[in-house]
């Protein structure tokens, strides 16, 4: 009998927004392959004598190839073992996990896919945007802004195609990704805001206009990994501030165990 791949969203950052199910896989995985934007404190949800397995994904360089991993999870998976790809936020959103899914399919391994909580929109959420909003945004585009190998990405067709524009990989290139923007018909008075390590402990952004907000980032030192969102909704963050609640992670806390989070 084969193994299977199970590939997990890890949410965006604080633990507890795993899904029931994906820490229920955890708890029944032999491995957990994983990279950086997964919560440390959810390799506790793995049995102890799990392996645990780092793959990486760094801006700029990877622990290791995509084929790598791929074929690392299907030999795993061929040897019997229950294999919990982990990823940050949702496995099919800008996560690779399409390849990986196609790569188990193409040798006969069975897989299930978990989806988790795309920091694209939990992102925004945690500091008091909605991505959506009446009268105000009726659509939403989710993009990248800049490949796994931090080259440009042309955000001309998508820059004016919706009221509200969130970009992943945002911080590497923020000043030429606004730059961008404007140059594709944006107002650089449009709203803008750019939230690093959102719902963790270790949270910060800044929010102001395309023209303004690069140099406010720089000035707060925000770098990768970070959201950026752009649109009128931005705005909304400067009533909702007082209101939204710290994230529920301390930054001392970040590698503590989730508790009972399988109960």
């Amino acid at each position: 009998m084969t193994g299977r791949v199970v590939l997990v969203g890890a949410g965006p950052g604080d633990p507890d927004l795993i899904t029931v199910r994906g820490a229920r896989a955890l708890a029944d995985a032999d491995a957990v392959v994983f990279d950086r934007l997964a919560a440390p404190a959810l390799l506790d949800l793995a049995p102890a004598n799990a392996e645990r397995v780092y793959v990486g994904k760094e801006p700029g360089r990877a622990a290791m190839a995509q084929d790598e991993i791929s074929s690392l999870l299907v030999r795993r998976a061929l040897d019997g073992d229950v294999i919990v790809r982990l990823k940050g936020g949702d496995p099919f959103v800008f996560g690779r996990g399409g390849e990986e899914v196609l790569a188990c399919a193409e040798a006969g391994v069975r897989v299930e896919v978990v989806p988790g909580v795309t920091s694209a929109f939990a992102a925004p959420a945690a500091i008091g945007v909605p991505v959506t909003h009446r009268e105000m945004a009726r659509s939403v585009a989710v993009a990248t802004a800049s490949t796994a190998h931090g080259d440009r990405v042309d955000l001309r067709g998508v820059a004016m195609a919706t009221d509200t524009l969130v970009l992943l990989m945002a911080a590497g290139r923020l000043e030429q990704t606004c730059a961008a923007l404007v140059e594709a018909g944006r107002d650089p008075a449009t709203p803008a805001g750019i939230v690093q390590w959102a719902t963790t402990g270790d949270q910060r952004s800044v929010v102001g206009s395309l023209s303004s907000l690069p140099a406010l980032a720089r000035q707060a030192s925000i770098g990768p990994p970070a959201t950026l969102v752009v649109g009128d909704v931005v705005s909304i963050a400067e009533t909702t501030a007082g209101a939204i609640g710290s994230p529920n992670v301390r930054a001392a806390d970040r590698g503590s165990a989730v508790g009972a989070a399988t109960a």
